[in-house]
This record gives C-alpha cells, sequence and structure tokens, in this order.
C-alpha cells in the first residue's frame, strides 16, 4: 500500500513535483506504476548539463519510491538519431568521421581503439557506469532497437495517416522562427560550458519534416544505399503504406511502411508520440526544448490532438555551468563529463549539487580552488544533520545526496577536510607511507590508522590535484635551508621563527599548529595568544606566513600552513628555518 505521509523536513522542490506527479498518475492511470523519463542523445560526450536532464526525474522519481510507489524512470538513449558533426576533441577521431554525418549514431565506427561496437556505445558506457556509481536506477531504451523492432509501427502509420493535422499544427510556429532567431541574437552572451549544456540532444536541432513538392511528412527514412537521412519522401499512399523516397546519394526506392524499419519519426513528432505510447508522467526539459514553438511546446498540441495522449508535467531546467575546466584531459574541446566529475568528488555531493537546487535555478560545478569550498560547505552541513540544527529543505537535500530508496551510498567511513587532503595530497605526490604519516597526525584525539578510511575522498582529492592543478602551481618543499633569506632577517623575524620552532611539539596536530602560527604575530606584538585580531595584528600575520612560505616551499603562497607544517614535518622543518 502507498505510503502518502511525508515527512515534516521534506518541504523542498523535490517532494513539491513528487506530490504533483502521484497526483496526476492516479488520476491519468490508477494502480499503475508511475512513469517518469530522460533522453539522452550519446552523439558525443555526454556532460554535466545533460546530466541534469537524468537527475532532476530521478530525484522525484526516488521520492514517490520512498513513499511506497512503483515508479519507472525511463532513460531513452536517443542512438538512432542522425550523426550531426565530429565533436571536437574525442580521442581516436579525425576528419574522417565525417563521412558517416547523416547516419544513425549504432551505424558510425566508435573512435579508434574502442571497445564498443559503435560510436553510442561508446559514449553510452561512461554514461551507464556514472549512473551506477551515482545510484541512478533506470529501464534503459535503445530507440534503435525500438524502431528498428518495429515497435512504434502502428504509431508511425497514425502519424503519416494524421500528417495534415501534424503540419497544421507545426505552422502555427513556422512564422515565428524569425523574431526568434532575432530574439536570440539580443540575449546576453554566455560561457563555452552553458553553450554546451544548452546544446543538450542532438534531437533539437533536426528538421521537423517539412516536406517539398510532394507534401509534408513526418518521417524520415534512412537511405537503403548509403545509411544516411540524405532522404526526401516523395509520396505516401495510406491504404497501401507505399511510400517512396530518394536520396541525395543518387538512390531511390518505394517500400511498405507497414513491413519497412529503416527510418523514424522526426523529432517534433518522435518525442510526443513516445509520450503517448509510454504514458509518461513527468519529463524535464532543457531551454532548447522549452522555448516558443520548440519541441516541447510543439510536443504538448501534438501528443493531445494527434495521439490522443497528455503532456507530462515538465520543468524547464537551467544551465550547469563549469568553473575551472580548462585543465580537463578526457574532455578536451567540451566541458566534463558526470565521469571526470566522479574523478574529483564523491557521488553524494555531486547528486547535492543537483538536490539543493530548483530545476529553473543554474549553478556551476567546480573544477578549480571553488571545489574546496564546497566540500567545506558539505561538510558544514553534515555536522548540521548529526547535531539536529539543519533546517528542514537542506536536511531533504542532504537525505537525497546520500542515500536512495534502495539504500545508503558508499561514503568515506573517516572523512578529513578535502583542502587538507588535497595540500597533502600535493605535498606528498601520492606516497602512501608519508600521507598516512600525515594524516594519522591531523588529530591525535580521533588518530587515522589506515588510509582505506579516508577513501574515496582521498583518491579524490589526489586525483583533483594531479588532474585539476598546473604543474606551476605545485608545492615542492625546499631540499635545503634558504641561507640568503635566513641571513637577511632582523632581530624580530629571527625571534618569530623561535618561538614558532620552539612551540612545535607541543602543538603537533592540526588544530594545535593553527593555533600557534597565527599566535606568534600576537606574542611578537605583545598579545595574549588568544586576542581578536585587529587590522594591523592580520597585516603581522600575512607577514609572517608569507615568510614561511618562502622558507619552506620558495613562494609566497601555498598550502594552508599547519597542514604544510605537519606534511614536512616537525625535523625538516627546523632544519628549513634554520634550527
Amino acid at each position: 500500500m502507498p505510503i502518502v505521509a511525508q515527512s515534516s523536513t521534506e518541504t523542498d522542490w523535490v517532494s513539491r513535483f513528487a506530490d504533483e506527479v502521484i497526483a496526476e498518475s492516479e488520476r491519468r492511470a490508477p494502480g499503475k506504476p508511475v512513469v517518469v523519463a530522460s533522453g539522452l542523445s550519446p552523439s558525443g560526450p555526454i556532460h554535466l548539463g545533460n546530466l541534469r536532464e537524468v537527475m532532476t526525474p530521478h530525484l522525484v522519481a526516488d521520492e514517490i519510491r520512498r513513499r511506497g510507489y512503483e515508479v519507472r524512470h525511463l532513460i531513452s538513449w536517443d542512438d538512432y538519431d542522425r550523426y550531426r558533426k565530429v565533436p571536437a576533441g574525442v580521442p581516436g577521431t579525425d576528419d574522417s568521421w565525417a563521412e558517416h554525418i547523416g547516419k544513425p549514431l549504432t551505424s558510425v565506427p566508435a573512435p579508434a581503439g574502442s571497445a564498443h561496437p559503435n560510436w553510442a556505445e561508446h559514449f553510452k558506457a561512461a554514461m551507464i557506469e556514472a549512473l551506477a556509481e551515482l545510484g541512478v536506477e533506470y529501464d534503459g531504451v535503445s530507440q534503435t532497437e525500438q524502431y528498428t523492432a518495429g515497435t512504434y509501427r502502428e504509431q508511425i502509420l497514425h502519424a503519416m495517416k494524421h500528417r495534415g493535422d501534424i503540419d497544421a499544427i507545426l505552422d502555427r510556429y513556422r512564422t515565428k522562427d524569425k523574431p526568434k532567431q532575432q530574439q536570440k541574437k539580443q540575449q546576453k552572451p554566455v560561457d563555452e560550458a552553458e553553450l554546451e549544456a544548452a546544446e543538450g540532444s542532438g534531437a533539437a536541432e533536426e528538421d521537423d519534416g517539412s516536406g517539398g513538392a510532394g507534401g509534408y511528412f513526418p518521417y524520415k527514412p534512412y537511405c537503403g544505399q548509403c545509411g544516411k537521412d540524405l532522404t526526401t519522401v516523395s509520396s505516401y499512399d495510406d491504404a497501401t503504406t507505399e511510400l517512396a523516397y530518394s536520396c541525395a546519394c543518387g538512390f531511390s526506392e518505394t517500400v511498405k511502411l507497414s513491413e519497412f524499419n529503416r527510418g523514424k519519426l522526426v523529432w517534433k513528432v518522435d518525442w510526443p508520440m513516445r509520450w503517448a505510447y509510454e504514458g509518461v508522467i513527468f519529463e524535464p526539459s532543457g531551454v532548447d526544448h522549452s522555448s516558443p514553438g520548440s519541441s516541447f511546446v510543439v510536443g504538448g498540441q501534438i501528443v493531445r490532438e494527434v495521439f490522443d495522449g497528455v503532456q507530462p508535467i515538465g520543468p524547464m531546467y537551467a544551465f550547469v555551468g563549469i568553473s575551472g575546466m580548462a585543465k580537463m584531459s578526457s574532455s578536451k574541446g567540451g566541458v566534463p563529463t558526470p565521469a571526470d566529475a566522479l574523478k574529483i568528488m564523491e557521488a553524494p555531493l555531486l547528486r547535492w549539487l543537483y538536490a539543493r537546487r530548483r530545476p529553473n535555478q543554474s549553478f556551476k560545478i567546480a573544477f578549480d580552488q571553488e571545489i574546496q569550498r564546497l566540500y567545506d560547505e558539505w561538510d558544514k552541513l553534515e555536522a548540521k544533520v548529526a547535531d539536529g540544527t539543519v533546517l528542514p529543505a537542506d536536511a531533504a537535500a542532504h537525505s537525497r545526496a546520500v542515500r536512495t530508496a534502495a539504500g545508503e551510498l558508499p561514503r568515506t567511513p573517516h572523512p578529513l577536510p578535502y583542502r587538507t587532503l588535497a595540500s597533502v595530497a600535493d605535498i606528498t605526490a601520492g606516497h602512501d607511507e608519508q600521507t598516512l604519516r600525515i594524516l594519522s597526525e591531523l588529530d591525535p584525539a580521533d588518530p587515522l590508522t589506515s588510509l582505506d578510511e579516508a577513501r574515496p575522498r582521498l583518491d579524490r582529492a589526489e586525483n583533483w590535484i594531479s588532474t585539476q592543478v598546473p604543474a606551476e602551481q605545485r608545492t615542492i618543499v625546499r631540499s635545503e635551508p634558504d641561507t640568503e633569506l635566513l641571513g637577511s632577517l632582523d632581530e624580530e623575524g629571527r625571534e618569530s621563527l623561535r618561538l614558532l620552532l620552539e612551540g612545535l611539539d607541543s602543538h603537533w596536530s592540526l588544530d594545535g599548529l593553527t593555533t600557534l602560527v597565527y599566535g606568534v604575530p600576537k606574542v611578537m606584538a605583545g598579545l595574549d595568544p588568544e586576542a581578536k585580531p585587529t587590522p594591523e595584528l592580520k597585516v603581522a600575520q600575512r607577514t609572517f606566513f608569507a615568510r614561511l612560505y618562502q622558507l619552506l616551499v620558495s613562494r609566497d603562497t601555498g598550502p594552508r600552513l599547519p597542514t604544510l607544517l605537519l606534511a614536512v614535518g616537525a625535523d625538516r622543518v627546523r632544519t628549513l628555518l634554520g634550527s
């Protein structure tokens, strides 16, 4: 029996959509599974903007499952879409892949060296793996399999019979194309990541089936000779289902559409056909699908007037931007993928970024230093959840991040601050024994006894350092003291180093060294080590810190000093600071 009662903490956007979807499902199809849907086109790397297409219905579906309802989350792999272009920077490809433009994605060879049988399967594989790590439960549907098996034959014949009605619906918007283009030009420019995210599914740019002299036809055959969709339907007979087409390659033939399986409905007809066929209750869409005259808007009329169906509840989702993606090695020429993000952040954190923002709110995923701030924010949220001071909506977003209806996601047993782990990984260059020594000294009251306790967060921080931080920004500890700088210090400078070295043993933990490095300038100013900082004191602290960085790593900045001191080790610190 479905559990309809909600927890008082579930006041977030996910719960509100779940209420709406459950009510709509019970109105349309009482007693049947609730159907939500996503569509992904594996025309190239499936990026973090596309992930919102999956995470929005996933979070809603998971909330509905938690309430005891049966849910189907369909992910439609639009792998029967045409191959539109060769994506920039995909390893294992070159200009020769352009000869396949116009073929279905499943008929295009995979990049050289791939273990997968075709282009679509190559790019689906990475997404499938990422979705498993993210805890996304779904039913995958290959549109190549659906179309080539004749699954939609009845719907195709119906659409062809009602092609005049479809044409009339589309014609309501065709005159609006020009103003729409002018409106686009007036919009403010967006960054490269947003442009990639806005592109979304390749299907969004397909034509609507506008015909030539033979009239309008909402069906596009793939050529029997070249395999491409550079075809034009010239005639169709409703009684016999005979369809005649010709291709730009010179080939032409007449087929019986009641038996023919090598083609598909054009996108603006295909999408609403599937809404009716699958009984979809909820499916979000990106901004490229949601403007006036676009596929979601037109589809709402086609599904109602042609297929006797109902348009899904379909919130528009906003851009997912990226900060600090320039150094990405695995997504050259495009924005990062979920697999790239999961190399540098744990799955609960990535889920949280999508759960805490309403679909129409844009947000950025950090690949630069901002990831450290995000992790700090996450750790503060975890602490509030643990002590019961968390706000209801934040508690709901946290719950959706760390678990699904099926159970808890894997988590780090002994989570240490990400910025600390990154600093240690930077200094040790992944040396396990050295890393364990440093991390075990961070908190003597709760020492780390094995690196496995700090994983997978430690692995993510190490990956971030090795893939996202440029070599010139990496920390290299000096091998010998800087005798010239040490010799140039005045009496005050020498005294500050003496106070630091004198306090090392009694302050040898992360918190202790934090107190020590901030306290030395206070003592030098004649203040109590616990005194509140003044503007003058902050200047003195910055000067002291810069001097320590120069003596330890020959730069004015670096990892947080307490972490750096622990990483360098007390003996080496004494050597480098002239003791």
